[in-house]
């Protein structure tokens, strides 16, 4: 896979991320540990897509 390919799907699971959290924090019924899983799965990708740009950019 290219590294292009790798980042399209990275900023694709977080854009996936970033919806399902704002879904989950409109429940009244979301647990404080489900959002805050979501929102560290969300850091972790966002942190490898910038440790790849960062590579690529070097």
């Amino acid at each position: 896979m290219s590294l292009q390919a790798h980042l399209g799907e990275l900023h694709a699971k977080h854009k996936a991320l970033e919806a399902e959290l704002a879904d989950v924090m409109n429940h009244p019924a979301s647990s404080d540990a489900e959002i805050a899983a979501l929102k560290r799965k969300k850091l972790k990708i966002k942190d490898e897509i910038s440790r790849l740009e960062h590579q690529h950019a070097a």
